[in-house]
């Protein structure tokens, strides 16, 4: 039986202030920073994730069982929250249940019969073809601000980086006589991403002509700077996107995961295996990746209806 389960009935879970003083959470917590080395806002969202889950409920998280969790599940739905944001909710409680049968706190696992949320009920956004030439030719490149600009948007959509990967590389990351890169992705999991002669070319200027005024004789170990000598931020990143984006002409929200699901929808176009693409991307699944077919798909459809005289 649940017991004083606030979500018994469809009202949705109240805002959260702060995080339980449950030992255990605090242990996963520390497990999940230092053992399996994740980054910082992962460990934050596992926090107010649990965080929502003990102020559901008035007694400790190891005494809930699958009923109590599946009911707390539906309130999220209940709550109208993005299918996506549930699945991490999951994923969480799941990482949390199993680190406690680990440490000798649970014998049997509570999210064994959970089910996930359908995701991506809306294809990602992606830039066609001509949009991202538009795009890449934005940035002025007798400035060198405007030569990092190119090189950074140039590197995004070669490599399908995502935005904190792109502003963390240190300029040792660079293999330009094999035209790779050297990525830390999330849980500081490193892959080995390849990247054209056209963001090579675009990187060449930068690092001879642009970083070199942008830095004025001061050292630092980021590839891409600000004019103070500080390493890019992912905040001003994705403003000069926008401003770039605007004077591409496009006018729809352009954010850089749109041109990582750019890069992606294309290679799958072209005919790149799913295997590839999601090494690429950093991928820990390949369902993951499997989205891309989909767009393809898509785009196919579109194609046939627009120019097959018996469409």
């Amino acid at each position: 039986m649940r017991a004083n389960n606030k979500y018994q009935s469809s009202q949705p879970p109240k805002p959260v202030a702060s995080i339980s003083p449950d030992g255990n959470i605090q242990s996963f917590l520390g497990f999940c920073r230092v053992e399996k080395g994740l980054a910082a806002n992962s460990v934050e969202s596992y926090k107010l994730d649990l965080a929502k889950l003990s102020a559901a409920f008035e007694k400790p998280l190891q005494e809930l069982d699958g009923e109590d969790l599946t009911g707390y599940i539906e309130s999220l739905f209940v709550a109208k929250m993005a299918p996506r944001s549930i699945a991490r909710h999951l994923t969480t409680l799941r990482n949390f249940y199993r680190f406690l049968i680990e440490e000798g706190q649970l014998e049997h696992d509570p999210t064994e019969f959970l089910q996930s949320p359908k995701q991506w009920t809306t294809l990602p956004k992606y830039l066609n073809r001509e949009e991202v030439e538009k795009l890449l030719a934005a940035p002025r490149l007798d400035q060198p601000a405007g030569l990092r600009d190119r090189a950074m948007l140039e590197l995004l959509y070669a490599a399908g980086l995502r935005v904190s990967e792109l502003c963390a590389l240190p300029l040792s990351a660079v293999e330009r006589e094999m035209g790779v890169l050297r990525v830390t992705g999330k849980g500081n999991k490193q892959r080995m991403v390849p990247f054209g002669e056209s963001a090579g070319e675009a990187m060449d200027r930068y690092l001879e002509f642009g970083r070199p005024s942008l830095l004025k004789g001061r050292a630092s170990p980021a590839l891409f700077v600000t004019g103070r000598g500080a390493a890019m931020s992912r905040q001003t990143f994705w403003r000069l996107l926008r401003v770039c984006g605007w004077k591409a002409g496009i006018r729809r929200p352009l954010t850089p995961h749109v041109i990582r699901h750019s890069f992606a929808t294309h290679l799958v176009e072209g005919g790149a295996d799913l295997r590839s693409v999601q090494i690429m991307l950093g991928h820990a699944d390949i369902s993951t990746t499997q989205v891309y077919t989909h767009v393809a798909q898509r785009r196919l459809r579109e194609t046939i209806d627009q120019h097959h005289p018996r469409a």
